[in-house]
């Protein structure tokens, strides 16, 4: 049964009008069809909205309850007011001009009182969800399995000390593939929310890293006898809510894959605010994914450096926009992946058109981010600099070291009859920096 009134009525499909225009629900930016470099925005973005916390996140905290006004809910843990959510996010995802969105299986439906119970409220939203993807174009980029709110979960899923948790996990990570593939999804995503430790003294943790590999590689044979096509995505993060976390970054993630054979099977999706959890920049993370070939899929949002732990604002920052749309443009562009805002608004934009103003402002950023990358890109001012930095390594002695024509006795016998390396050439930091700004 469609829903017989607007979830947000009074507001008309978001349009672009330009850089001059003062309406706050426009684009400035992001046009949609506008060509860079051959394709459009629109492809090169491919943005998606997080379902969780677009419809299901009220913004309450530790110190209070939620304050978003979500009238489209009634607040009640019914399969029918779960489908009429779906109905109001395909509206948002129609009005906002989206191409994706993603979910966790929990997100979209209720829980019952047994497995099959919750397996067949969810096949009733999906039926929702399916229709409302016929009707409106909107597809899903990637699903993926809540292992990590129900207390069966405390000891984690896939690295619980309780076999039948397990079990428990690999069934309902089945289930969410499976309708991953009934509804067209790019994609599937798996979360380490709990595989980690509180503390070592009752953990075996060589143990829960072979089980975790164990149930990723469950997962990989469940995906070709289902016939899902999809590209498996790990999405890093140091803690919370664990103390550690065993996909703390994507070296750790790269090291994981490489031991237990599933290099192959698995690429990453990348998250700003967990980059900056686990010490690093966002930049470092995508550009370390990129250069080892399993960057995936981005999550899109930025963290507060003062504080310790994910507040998952939207993104504004135009360095970091811009310095990630080159990284992605540099790979290729993505594939099966996308620019995905895993970001919910501030508790005190609780109004319906809150959600508005914070997505249209994360589509603008990234698309002043893809202008100027492709500027940057156009002009070669990076690139060329890059090649005159390491020109020592395209001929010669630097030739015959990367190809392996030289050993540890060749070069100390080089070093010693030249004397004393060539003089490094200045990097040119600031430089460099005040070109980006330029672009900016």
């Amino acid at each position: 049964m469609a829903r017989k009134q607007e979830a947000f009525p009074g507001i008309k499909k978001i349009q672009y009008e330009g850089p001059k225009s003062k309406n706050p629900l426009a684009f400035k930016h992001y046009n949609a069809k506008k060509k860079v470099e051959g394709k459009t925005m629109a492809d090169h973005l491919r943005f998606s909205v997080a379902y969780w916390h677009a419809f299901r996140n009220g913004c309450a905290d530790q110190f209070g309850g939620p304050t978003r006004l979500m009238p489209w809910d009634d607040g009640s843990n019914s399969v029918a007011n779960a489908q009429n959510r779906v109905r109001a996010a395909f509206e948002f995802f129609q009005k906002l001009g989206v191409q994706f969105y993603c979910f966790h299986d929990r997100d979209v439906a209720p829980e019952g009182k047994t497995l099959a119970a919750t397996n067949r409220n969810l096949d009733e939203v999906v039926k929702v969800l399916k229709a409302e993807q016929r009707r409106t174009g909107v597809k899903l980029l990637w699903g993926t399995a809540n292992l990590f709110s129900h207390p069966r979960y405390m000891h984690g899923a896939a690295t619980s000390c309780n076999a039948d948790v397990f079990a428990y996990a690999a069934a309902q990570v089945a289930k969410a593939m499976e309708v991953t593939k009934e509804l067209g999804g790019q994609g599937y995503t798996f979360w380490g929310g709990r595989e980690g430790y509180k503390t070592l003294l009752n953990t075996n943790m060589g143990r829960e890293l072979d089980h975790l590999a164990k149930f990723l590689h469950l997962a990989v044979d469940y995906k070709k006898q289902i016939g899902f096509d999809g590209q498996f995505y790990i999405e890093p993060k140091p803690k919370e809510p664990t103390k550690h976390q065993y996909d703390s970054d994507s070296a750790a993630c790269y090291a994981f894959l490489q031991r237990y054979g599933l290099v192959d099977h698995l690429k990453l999706n990348i998250e700003a605010n967990h980059a900056t959890l686990a010490g690093h920049s966002f930049i470092h993370e995508l550009e370390f994914a990129s250069s080892v070939g399993i960057l995936g899929s981005v999550d899109a949002n930025r963290g507060d450096m003062l504080l310790g732990w994910d507040t998952d604002q939207f993104p504004t920052d135009l360095y970091d926009c811009t310095f990630s749309m080159l990284t992605i443009m540099n790979m290729g562009g993505f594939v099966t992946g996308g620019l995905n805002f895993d970001a919910h608004v501030a508790r005190e934009s609780f109004e319906p058109v809150d959600l508005f103003h914070a997505h249209i402002g994360g589509m603008d950023a990234f698309a002043r981010g893809l202008k100027a990358a492709a500027a940057i890109r156009k002009d070669g001012v990076l690139k060329d600099f890059l090649q005159k930095r390491y020109a020592s390594w395209d001929k010669g002695l630097g030739a015959d070291i990367e190809t392996g024509k030289c050993s540890m006795a060749c070069l100390k016998k080089y070093m010693v009859k030249k004397g004393e390396a060539d003089p490094n050439a200045s990097g040119r930091v600031e430089m460099l920096e005040n070109i980006i700004n330029e672009y900016l």
